[in-house]
Parts: C-alpha cells; structure tokens; sequence
C-alpha cells in the first residue's frame, strides 16, 4: 500500500494527501526530462501535478447517467428542438495525455420530456474530465441522452484542438477537429439534420 504524504506543513489551507509512489513517478519524469526534482522551483511539483490530474480526471467517479435522472413531463406541449451551443470543455488525450480544448454542441428533440439544460453540459463534463480521445466523447455523450431521455433523436458536434498536434509532433497550431453523432431522426431525416446542423453554425 502508498504511503501517504500530508499536507505542507507551511500550507493553512491543507490539501489532500498525496500518495509517495505517485510523487516518485513524477520526479522520474522530471529527471527523465533533464531536469533536477530537487531543486527549489521543482520541490512541491510531484504534489502540485499529481493533485492537477486528480482534478483533471474527477469524471471516473462521476455517473454521467445521474445528470439526467431528474425530468421534467410539463412541458406545454413543447415538441421542438432543444439546442444548447458553444459550451466549453477540456479533455485531454489519451495516448499523450496532452489537453483538448474546444467546445461542444447538444441537441434533441423530445419526446414527452426534458431535462434542465445545464445537465446537457454537465454530461459532457463528465466524459471530458477523463482521458479521451474526441471521436468517443461525441459518441458517449450521444449516446447517454439517447439512453436516458428517449428523444426523437440527439445530435452533437464537438470541434476542439488537440496539445497533441499543436505542441508536439507536426506542430501545427491553429487546427480544428470537428466530430459529430446523430441518433434518431437526426440521422433518418435528412431534412431534420440539415435544421440541427444549421442551428449549430454547421
């Protein structure tokens, strides 16, 4: 089992612990970057990055499924789209767990309820807030409100940058990926995602 290190003793606030193990394998990769772990400007960093991961990763104890639990069936006989655009996000990659940042486009059309609109960015931050990759956070955030609204159809589109490619590798910044996943009468009727997808600036 870790051992674990307490907070700084000069720190009032206190911050959770972090485990030793965690804090060596990160001062391996500073010296393995050619860096000293003990110098004075790299002394709390093992902490500091370990306690920024845990905040980065907080969707693995996060039921994304639970944002949508709480419907609303009054609706006033509303049956039209519900679109809620341009709601920024940060992911990062799985394979350089380097940060994705962009912004993400919801809808659906309802059935015989809705949802609060906030739970729709809600769900999104909670697949971001793990290691991703942005072909599947487009599709598992479709696929919960399909899953948990029973809409006529769901429609997102995310479009985001990747650190991956502007930061390394190619290096080439200023680069959009843009996804998108349709269920329902999004993807049957072309009329239907030509509407979504106009709304969405797309």
């Amino acid at each position: 089992m870790s051992s674990l290190v307490g907070p700084d003793e000069d720190d009032p606030r206190g911050k959770p612990p972090v485990p030793e193990d965690v804090q060596e394998a990160i001062r391996t990769l500073i010296r393995w970057t050619g860096d000293d772990p003990q110098r004075e400007g790299l002394l709390d960093t093992p902490a500091r990055v370990a306690r920024a991961w845990k905040e980065y990763c907080l969707g693995y104890g996060e039921d994304p499924a639970a944002h949508l639990s709480r419907q609303f069936e009054e609706v006033g006989g509303y049956d039209e789209l519900v679109l809620l655009k341009d709601i920024p996000f940060q992911s990062h990659c799985e394979h350089h767990m380097a940060p994705i940042t962009g912004k993400a486009a919801i809808a659906y059309m309802p059935r015989d309820r809705v949802v609060g609109i906030s739970k729709l960015a809600r769900v999104l931050h909670a697949y971001a807030r793990r290691l991703q990759i942005q072909e599947r956070l487009t599709a598992e955030v479709a696929r919960c409100i399909w899953d948990n609204l029973n809409p006529h159809g769901v429609a997102v589109v995310i479009e985001a940058q990747h650190g991956c490619m502007t930061g390394r590798g190619v290096r080439t910044p200023g680069v959009g990926m843009v996804t998108s996943k349709l269920h329902g009468c999004f993807l049957e009727d072309e009329r239907s995602r030509k509407e979504v997808l106009s709304l969405m600036g797309y």
